[in-house]
């Protein structure tokens, strides 16, 4: 099930604080940055989405 667009948000907010804190090894920093990248994506579509949605309403 995919996450909403809050719980997307809080994930990528604690990914970056993370990195932010060094709290991240460097074996662990791929696999963040990529999910990180996933996390931007998803936001990003879903909130196109909601302006697409949004326009179609207001018209």
């Amino acid at each position: 099930m995919k996450p909403t667009y809050e719980e997307a948000l809080h994930e990528l907010q604690q990914i970056v604080a993370q990195i932010q804190e060094d709290a991240v090894s460097v074996d662990e920093l791929s696999d963040k940055v990529k999910r990180a990248a996933e996390l931007i994506a998803y936001c990003r579509e879903k909130l196109r989405q909601t302006e697409e949605s949004m326009e179609g309403l207001l018209e």
